[in-house]
């Protein structure tokens, strides 16, 4: 660790109380201090004081400029610069450099940087010109030994201001610190590939910048988000993932945008012109009887590659929207669904790899919620590399317009992630920065970011004009050589070696462009499928037969027996709170005694009895572990030790994993990383539970882009669940309502189910039934909250050992001959309309509920309304008219039926804030529905 790295930018005052206080005893102040001290303390000794009390100064006699920054000079203190021993100010340079000289490095390739007041002159430091042919102790610092100040400042210019920016001491980790600060200062400064690495970055850059020219001469001016300006992200990639392999990765993961998209395709994935361009040429036959499809920058795609040190690596792109940033939590949950189940644990054996955009991973907020997962044991998947492409535009966007931090990294300070900032015309320094990361991840399972400043030779596509907007920059980037031209050059003029390397490859390059441009066929890679992957072709596609009636998913008595046990036993000497000492209670007589389950019983039994048959259940969001209503308590902690207990975790014969997580309070990135999760393995129930279901419209963009879709767009099936508590009980405008509508809205081709389920049986088929079925649906479902403990809301035990889940619920209570109305309801409504119809002894009204409402199950309703001759047919609901079920069911049905609807009156707010009007509401819903009005 650089013991004097409390030297620049201190606080004086601060200082020289720490002073007084390591004066007064030694050991009270932290060890880093001491040791400056101890130093002042020799210095003192060995040169004497000055009249202030301050080390003598061996500065020449004469004037010396006083410093600049004015918190280093303050006269009299311990912290004057002019009154340090100038081995010590030596020191505080080096520090400075560490700390601030990334302001000063040379990384963007078409224009000067800013001067952002560094402060890393010698007269910053109390220093001057006299000095520099003076001998230092200080040079061991930086690795090359007692040295002329010159030899020091040229190695600290060489390491921190050349083509790379170090951002790394603000971390607080000793032992992180001290292994950057011996790469950086060490390797950078004797980094010279060998001549089998110049070759394979000139290969790489070769590749990259073929794939464009093709391109731009084949396909000129169609949209291909082009790389040009960019081309060493694909030499980066190539060393990120050869040297993560070299340290153990076996798979790698990567979510990016559309930028550069193809050309990662071709030269890191390994996917051949011909499988790319078919989708150009319109040769590409699409199934789409298999859904929609997607645009050629947004498909995903897997290989198998041999890396350079003959190590086989899987690799993954996912595939993503337009939306930016969306992709990343989805690749971090795929990738933690790899390291639970394939890689057993091991986060070092999977690399997700995130390539950001500048003004993306500046703004979207999304950056933000999955960086700071980063360390959460929910979500920890051993470390990111994130790896900015910084074309320093977004769109049209100046980036003094697209962010107020001085980095578009800035966000990784957060989590103390070192920040390496790269010139992307220097090939060199890209691999350098790309070997460090895939070093520093596998050996911290951290994250790092990677800020390649490079330009984007295009517009952001290339039918756009950049110049609309930034003619200054692109009359620079028009002239501005690429980076195989620049590396050619470099690698020329430093001697015969390079300059052969450089002449051979140069016509390697002519050939494989004509090669390509003749359309030469290449040989695909041979693949092999992953273990989720063969458990995925298992599977097969929906049909709407499947539809009509659900699968069979009852279980044994045994089985129910053994998980009961499970949820209702704790380890000897655990001592819960009273209140789980009760509900503990309550749990057993429920499965022992009285044979009724409650909600949480049937949830908790469907998840059991899942576990006990191999499959892998996970529930993460906002307080899932006790459940925001206090019902679940999956996980209970002991009342003196705070310790937790898992139940199901300690199921016996159990051959699943249960995973459950309170998650950080983000919607968006914790419904993504499910997501992920689930599209990962199909053998894995993931769910997601919001705290109330108003809340998930904070994820819409993973509802739209992904859940509702992604199986139409990219064919990827996913059998996620969402648990949305929904249901007007007066809490007013944000606690009523999940927005139903919206999820019908998006309902179509069998793409999804969305629910709204009344018994607690029904639940645990719904929940069972995700993982009988031989495919996979994401299912929504409209959770209870008061339903939670009622009375009535509780289902018999048999009800769990056979039956299947029903979709429709028919009225046995009324006879059909004397009905003159039915009510078509679904969810918590049901429950207020009974009670009103017993207590009003009603017997001409039937209360049939959907608990399925997508796919609808038009087939059931026919049948069960085919019951009720000559009956007038209502759909009731407590949502507002234009919200809930209504338009949905009016669209569905209009055909089939005649039908009225009974519902709050139109509104812009999905409830009241008044209890008294809620109430008022609720009873004439009810009454009207009734005919009590």
């Amino acid at each position: 660790m650089d013991n004097y790295s409390y030297i620049s930018n201190a606080h004086v005052a601060y200082i020289d109380e720490l002073y007084a206080a390591y004066q007064t005893d030694p050991e009270s102040i932290d060890p880093s201090w001491k040791t400056f001290f101890d130093g002042f303390e020799f210095a003192i000794t060995k040169f004497g004081e000055d009249e202030n009390g301050g080390a003598q100064s061996t500065v020449s006699t004469g004037t010396v400029q006083k410093a600049k920054n004015g918190s280093l000079a303050t006269p009299g203190t311990i912290m004057d610069m002019e009154q340090l021993p100038k081995e010590i100010k030596v020191r505080a340079l080096i520090h400075a450099y560490r700390s601030r000289a990334h302001l000063r490095s040379k990384t963007n390739p078409v224009r000067e940087r800013r001067d952002r007041k560094a402060l890393l002159d010698l007269e910053d430091f109390g220093l001057e010109q006299n000095d520099l042919n003076t001998e230092f102790q200080a040079g061991k610092e930086i690795g090359i030994g007692t040295a002329k100040l010159s030899k020091i400042l040229e190695s600290l210019k060489i390491i921190y201001e050349g083509s790379v920016g170090f951002e790394y001491l603000y971390i607080r980790d000793p032992e992180m610190l001290d292994w950057l600060k011996t790469k950086i200062e060490k390797e950078a400064l004797a980094f010279n590939p060998a001549v089998e690495d110049k070759k394979r970055i000139l290969f790489k850059l070769n590749q990259a910048v073929v794939f464009e020219n093709f391109l731009h001469t084949k396909y000129l001016g169609q949209k291909r988000f082009s790389l040009e300006g960019g081309e060493s992200t694909i030499p980066f990639l190539d060393a990120l993932i050869n040297t993560a392999t070299d340290h153990g990765v076996e798979e790698v993961m990567i979510g990016m945008a559309h930028r550069g998209r193809l050309n990662v395709l071709a030269n890191i994935m390994g996917k051949t012109y011909e499988q790319i361009f078919s989708e150009f040429e319109g040769t590409a036959k699409p199934d789409l009887t298999m859904g929609d499809g997607d645009v050629k920058y947004h498909m995903g795609y897997s290989s198998d590659i041999i890396t350079p040190s003959d190590k086989k690596v899987h690799l993954k792109l996912a595939p993503n929207p337009s939306h930016l940033e969306a992709v990343n939590p989805v690749v971090e949950g795929f990738i933690r669904a790899k390291i639970d189940e394939e890689h057993k644990g091991d986060s070092t054996k999977a690399l997700p790899i995130l390539i950001h955009g500048d003004a993306a991973v500046a703004g979207q907020g999304i950056v933000y919620e999955v960086t700071q997962m980063a360390g959460l044991k929910g979500y920890h998947t051993g470390g990111t590399v994130h790896f900015v492409i910084n074309n320093q535009v977004g769109f049209t966007t100046d980036f003094d317009d697209a962010r107020t931090s001085i980095y578009c990294t800035d966000v990784a300070k957060m989590i103390d992630a070192p920040v390496i900032h790269v010139n992307g015309d220097n090939a060199e320094s890209v691999v350098f920065a790309a070997r460090l990361a895939a070093e520093f991840r596998q050996k911290f399972n951290k994250d790092i970011f990677v800020d390649m400043v490079c330009y984007r030779r295009h517009g952001h596509n290339e039918s756009d004009e950049p110049k609309f907007t930034q003619p200054e920059l692109y009359n620079i980037i028009s002239k501005h050589p690429n980076p195989r031209e620049i590396y050619v050059k470099r690698l020329t003029e430093r001697g015969d070696i390079d300059a052969k390397i450089a002449k051979d490859m140069d016509a390697e390059f002519r050939k494989l462009l004509q090669d390509r441009l003749n359309m030469v066929k290449e040989k695909p890679l041979p693949y092999q499928m992953t273990k989720f992957e063969r458990e995925w072709g298992s599977l097969r596609r929906s049909n709407p037969s499947d539809f009509d009636q659900s699968p069979e998913t009852g279980i044994s008595d045994d089985m129910v027996v053994k998980v009961a046990e499970a949820l209702t036993s704790l380890p000897k000497g655990f001592k819960p709170i009273k209140q789980i000492d009760v509900q503990l209670k309550q749990r057993k007589d429920m499965f022992f005694n009285s044979k009724m389950l409650n909600w949480a019983g049937a949830e908790l039994l469907a998840y059991g009895s899942l576990l006990m048959e191999g499959k892998t259940v996970r529930l993460t969001g906002q307080d899932v572990q006790r459940g925001t209503f206090s019902h679940r308590h999956a996980v209970v902690h002991d009342a003196t030790t705070n310790k937790p207990y898992n139940f199901l975790k300690e199921l016996k014969e159990s051959k699943g994993k249960f995973y459950i997580y309170n998650s950080l309070l983000s919607e968006y990135a914790v419904l993504g990383f499910e997501y992920g999760y689930g599209m990962a393995n199909p053998n894995a129930l993931a769910i997601w539970e919001a705290q109330f279901g108003d809340f998930a419209n904070g994820a819409q963009t993973m509802i739209d882009q992904f859940i509702s879709s992604g199986e139409s767009k990219w064919g990827k099936m996913n059998g996620i669940v969402m648990l949305l508590p929904h249901g007007y009980e007066g809490q007013g405008p944000e606690h009523s309502n999940a927005r139903p509508e919206r999820f019908l809205q998006l309902s179509a081709e069998y793409n999804m189910v969305v629910a709204n389920i009344t018994e607690p049986s029904n639940f645990f088929h719904l929940l069972r039934r995700q993982q009988a079925w031989e495919f996979r649906k994401p299912c929504v479902v409209m959770s209870p909250k008061s339903l939670l403990r009622h009375p009535k809301v509780v289902s018999p035990l048999e009800e769990f050992t056979t039956g299947r889940f029903k979709e429709i619920i028919p009225d046995p209570s009324v006879k059909a001959k004397d009905v003159k109305r039915v009510l078509l309801c679904s969810g918590k409504i049901y429950y207020d309309l009974e009670e009103a119809r017993e207590k009003e002894k009603i017997k001409d009204i039937a209360i049939v509920r959907i608990e399925q409402l997508h796919p609808l199950p038009k087939k059931q309703i026919t049948e069960t309304l085919a019951n009720y001759k000559n009956a007038e047919v209502v759909w009731v609901q407590e949502e507002p008219e234009n919200m809930g079920y209504w338009t949905y069911i009016l669209n569905m049905l209009y055909k089939e039926l005649s039908l009225e609807v009974i519902a709050r009156k139109m509104s812009a707010s999905p409830a009241t804030g008044y209890h008294k009007v809620h109430v008022e509401e609720q009873q004439t819903i009810i009454k009207k529905a009734l005919n009590l009005l």
